[in-house]
């Protein structure tokens, strides 16, 4: 979700700032019939690591708090926590600035402005029709992921998230999206349901405010449609109950502001530039980058199904040339069909440009393996790299890891193929690690995981790889990742019925989201749960996504001091 929030705040900027540079191109509206009224009657959003001392009044919180799991419920995903919940309704926001720069909205603004400027009487009651024009807007697109969310259900979310065949369905959706926008086909809605929302817009009142404003929502389908479509899809991915409801109303909160502020104060409309070529060239942009961010949705679904067909350097190949292309398209070097004629090349789509040729740059050295922190939670994993430049490898390698006597040679699942992330020397089935843990008398450190996992990967790359953590999670804990989308068939005599999960268990990852859901009333990924040989909690409660490095070092370093104590009574 951050990466999301990131990558919409620079699109964002980026076409706010080539607003002024561009407006000498070809005009499609002018807003010269706008009527403009002093609103009287008319008749027309650290410093270096190191090993801490955990105060003893120091309590651990869950990331992604979860409810607790009745005898037979479906748990739910998470309790939505005010970080979470905030870095969704930011995306949406982000995500309803975007919207509002398409060719289908863009013109649109001063065509409402005039409407309710010469409809109201008073400017308190255009005011007034503004607002619940505005209001509508929001209530329109907070029912639509209010239907995601009740449709899918709480736990549904979650699972979506990491379900192979799901993934596959929104790459193509995404993709044919991504397609639309460079301008091979217009993606709209039947013309008679557009004809019939907007003809209930006419009635005077409320009702006829409220259609308006459906009418908006329904006419820009075809452009507001996919960035929809991303924002609830990636919403999801964090698991979220609320996600869906929080992410369209921060969509729909940018929209009805732009519109609302603009009926208010008409006379602002002199400031924005004039629609033309340069919205086309936001729309081709963004299509651009539907297409690279349906490549992730495929990347998971390649991992869950162990095709091997989108490796990283595969996926990191694409990106790269889809980096450049919008470069090259940015400098007009590439010219679609419906474009329209480039005189000059400003300065703005010029930096622009070097910005998207530099991100390219940047992505060359993964494809010799290296890490590429910024985008390690989108690519897929370092396992799936055929190819690694030992220097680009800093961990430390830690002494004597991996020599401990009794560790089995062939560890189970290893030949799926399932990996513990960053080649530690760790298991991949819980009871076979709870064996080796008893006999070394180590704690263990339970990492419940998943293929299509974001959050997983960025801790994988950005938390464990810390010297301190890496060292614990090496040398002093027993690492067992449970992979909870795993969909490798169990045997028939492993299979049972899970009353947790309503639910026959009949493949690995249920197996391991039947362990998390009955022991720790949770299915979100990621849960780290420290863990005795005893099979007792170490610290309470067990964490999710935690990025900050010294607050994850502390909860190491407090599991490690707890299972000593104990040893020492």
């Amino acid at each position: 979700m951050r990466h999301l929030v990131l990558a919409l705040s620079f699109l964002l900027g980026m076409v706010f700032t080539a607003l002024s540079q561009d407006t000498g191109q070809d005009t499609l509206l002018n807003f010269d019939d706008v009527v403009f009224t002093d609103g009287q009657d008319t008749s027309t959003e650290a410093g270096e690591d190191t090993l801490l001392e955990v105060p003893e009044d120091l309590e651990f919180t869950d990331g992604q708090d979860t409810a607790a799991v009745a005898a037979v419920d479906i748990p739910a995903t998470t309790t939505d926590t005010p970080q979470s919940l905030w870095g969704i309704f930011v995306a949406g926001f982000l995500g309803g600035f975007l919207a509002i720069l398409m060719p289908c909205i863009y013109p649109m603004i001063p065509l409402t402005v005039s409407f309710f400027t010469k409809r109201a009487e008073t400017r308190d009651k255009g005011i007034q029709g503004a607002l619940l024009y505005g209001l509508s807007i929001i209530v329109i697109y907070v029912a639509l992921g209010l239907l995601v969310t009740v449709i899918f259900g709480a736990s549904a979310l979650n699972e979506l998230a990491t379900n192979g065949i799901f993934n596959l369905f929104i790459f193509a959706v995404l993709l044919v999206f991504g397609i639309s926008f460079l301008g091979a086909f217009e993606i709209t809605l039947p013309s008679s349901f557009v004809n019939t929302v907007d003809s209930k817009s006419d009635t005077n009142g409320l009702i006829g405010i409220f259609f308006m404003a459906a009418t908006l929502a329904v006419v820009s389908f075809s452009c507001t449609g996919p960035i929809i479509g991303s924002v609830i899809v990636l919403v999801n991915q964090t698991g979220n109950y609320l996600g869906p409801v929080i992410g369209m109303f921060g969509f729909s909160l940018a929209l009805a502001l732009v519109f609302t502020v603009f009926a208010v104060f008409p006379n602002w409309l002199t400031s924005l530039p004039k629609s033309g070529g340069w919205l086309n060239s936001v729309k081709v942009v963004l299509g651009f980058l539907e297409i690279a961010l349906a490549l992730k949705f495929l990347s998971t679904a390649d991992l869950v199904y162990h095709w091997r067909i989108l490796d990283r350097e595969v996926f990191l190949v694409l990106w790269i040339v889809i980096s450049a292309l919008v470069g090259f398209y940015l400098l007009g070097k590439i010219k679609l069909s419906h474009d329209s004629d480039l005189p000059y090349i400003s300065l703005t789509r010029l930096f622009l440009a070097g910005g998207f040729f530099a991100f390219a740059l940047y992505m060359v050295p993964g494809l010799w393996g290296a890490p590429l922190k910024v985008i390690s939670g989108l690519i897929p994993p370092m396992h799936t790299q055929d190819f690694r430049v030992a220097t680009f490898d800093q961990r430390p390698v830690a002494a004597g890891a991996g020599t401990a006597t009794g560790m089995p040679a062939v560890k189970k699942y290893a030949d799926i193929p399932l990996h513990v992330p960053n080649d530690i020397d760790g298991f991949l089935d819980y009871d076979e690690a709870l064996k080796y843990a008893k006999q070394v008398n180590k704690p263990l450190f339970l990492d419940f995981t998943g293929h299509g996992c974001v959050n997983c990967r960025e801790m994988e790359n950005n938390v464990w790889v810390d010297p301190p953590i890496d060292n614990l999670l090496r040398n002093e804990y027993i690492v067992v990742s449970l992979y909870t989308d795993e969909r490798h068939k169990l045997p028939e005599a492993e299979q049972f019925y899970s009353p947790v999960l309503e639910r026959q268990v009949n493949t690995v990852g249920k197996k391991f989201m039947h362990l998390q859901a009955s022991r720790f009333n949770s299915i979100s990924q990621p849960y780290y749960v420290l863990y005795s040989p005893d099979e007792e909690l170490l610290v309470s409660p067990p964490i999710g996504a935690e990025f900050n490095k010294q607050k994850f070092l502390a909860y190491l370093e407090q599991g490690l001091k707890t299972f000593n104590e104990k040893q020492a009574q």
